[in-house]
């Protein structure tokens, strides 16, 4: 085995080996291989020395692969190489620890990154419920708020029995009275009440209103408002800063105008009944007397019903009222003594009389029962829908009609030719006396029937023109807006 160092043993390699060179005799020692004959040669067992090409025709043998990726040759053979063998790896067992310890690793993570999932989604659910339960339970308060205000009103409103049996109320027995004297005093009334008054101040006037809902619709007087390019609202509140309000309509013939402001959650009152009312009820009014008093409370007593005052030469039925008004007054609420308005606060008589007496404790309002329907067409769609005539007219003279022999009714000044009294033969200086079943006498009395109409309704109109009374068929227009 030693004489085997001259032979190439390449084990990778599948060329057959080249014959070796025959070596030059020397003077020492012959080399065992020159001996050898060119075919055979016969040695000790132990010593024989295959040829050199049986060495090179044996078949390589195979390669084993392990997990860390290295070839190994089997154990069981030997190979002889002209360096020394390296250094085995170390065994494979190690590799499996380190993936044991990366997938450690990755389920961690995984696990770290599925844990902060949970711990974000539950922070982020349990703040959606939380924002959605305190909205929640604003609501309730809310509610509950109203629902107390109303039953401390039903509370409050006297029975029908109580109405008409009070021993405080002059007018006992009187239908009139029924729910009118109420129960509450006036410190409570106002306490109750106060938080839903306003004041209305714009770039040309300032005066009163009150909140009819909790959302923001103020009502007060058309004149307040009229010809205003900026409008602001005002709390009692005075941390809460006053409010630009947004004029949604009015109806100048009735001096009634609705604003909105952007609110909610507002304190409002309580619409009551003003045909119920009975000349000697006790009333009281607050609002913002000169522009400068604000909430101030006035009360007094109902002096009288149907009372027809002319404003910017608009005649409008008023209820009469002693308690002190003033300018600024103008469209706040007049209430009963149920807490509940009963009219809009809009002129009052001042000065002297033509024999220099002064005028005091002569106020209006207008009752609430006349509007009501008006404020909330204005609130649904910004107008009030009703029937027109087209035409303008003025009270008769009563002494022109006792000497001329006229009839009492509405004297027609101009006719517009686009609308329905043209249409239907309406003439000027024609006296209006009669609007379908309905006999009119004043200008009063012809707003009071047109409110009975509808647009589009077909009527009859009764008219005097010189000496003669004529019907005429006409269908009415709508107001416009």
């Amino acid at each position: 085995m030693e004489n085997l160092e001259n032979q190439d043993l390449t084990p990778e390699s599948d060329v057959a080996p080249t014959p070796l060179p025959e070596t030059p005799p020397t003077d020492g020692p012959q080399s065992p291989v020159e001996a050898v004959p060119a075919q055979t040669q016969t040695v000790p067992a132990e010593d024989t020395v295959p040829p050199v090409e049986a060495v090179a025709a044996e078949p390589q043998p195979p390669k084993y692969e392990w997990d860390c990726g290295m070839a190994f040759p089997p154990p069981q053979t030997k190979q002889v190489y002209n360096t020394p063998p390296k250094e085995q790896p170390a065994a494979p067992a190690a590799k499996p620890r380190r993936s044991i310890g990366r997938m450690i690793l990755a389920c961690t993570l995984v696990a770290a990154m599925v844990l902060t999932g949970c711990v974000l989604s539950g922070v982020a659910v349990n703040s959606y419920w939380k924002y959605q339960n305190q909205e929640l339970q604003e609501q309730l308060a809310a509610l509950q708020g109203k629902t107390d205000r109303l039953q401390a009103q039903m509370q409050n409103r006297p029975s029908e029995n109580n109405g008409n049996s009070s021993p405080n109320n002059g007018n006992s027995g009187s239908s009139g009275s029924t729910g009118t004297t109420g129960t509450l005093t006036p410190s409570q009334v106002y306490s109750q009440n106060v938080d839903a008054v306003v004041t209305i101040t714009t770039n040309a006037a300032s005066g009163s209103g009150f909140i009819l809902t909790d959302d923001g619709y103020v009502v007060t007087n058309y004149h307040v408002i009229e010809n205003a390019t900026k409008v602001q609202v005002s709390l009692s509140d005075p941390e809460v800063k006053p409010y630009t309000a947004k004029v949604v309509g009015y109806d100048a013939a009735h001096d009634v105008a609705v604003l909105k402001i952007e609110a909610a959650n507002l304190p409002y009152v309580i619409l009551g009944s003003s045909d119920a009312l009975v000349v000697g009820d006790q009333i009281t009014v607050i609002g913002n007397p000169l522009g400068e008093l604000s909430y101030t409370q006035t009360v007094g007593y109902i002096s009288g019903k149907d009372r027809g005052v002319s404003t910017d030469n608009t005649m409008i039925n008023m209820l009469q009222t002693d308690a002190s008004i003033n300018s600024g007054n103008s469209g706040g609420p007049m209430f009963n003594m149920n807490g509940e308005v009963v009219g809009i606060i809009t002129a009052k008589y001042s000065g002297t009389t033509s024999s220099g007496a002064s005028i005091e404790g002569v106020g209006f309002a207008i009752p609430i029962d006349d509007v009501a329907q008006k404020i909330y067409s204005l609130i649904e769609f910004g107008y009030i829908p009703g029937a027109y005539l087209g035409v303008s007219v003025r009270d008769m003279d009563s002494s022109v009609s006792q000497a001329f022999g006229l009839p009492m009714g509405a004297y027609v000044v101009t006719v517009e030719k686009t609308n329905c009294a043209y249409a239907a033969g309406v003439q000027e200086k024609d006296i209006i006396i009669g609007l379908g079943k309905y006999t009119i006498g004043s200008l009063n009395d012809l707003s009071s029937a047109l409110q009975n109409f509808k647009p589009g309704d077909t009527t009859t109109i009764r008219v005097w023109r010189s000496g003669t009374e004529l019907e005429l068929t006409i269908t009415l227009d709508d107001r416009p807006h």
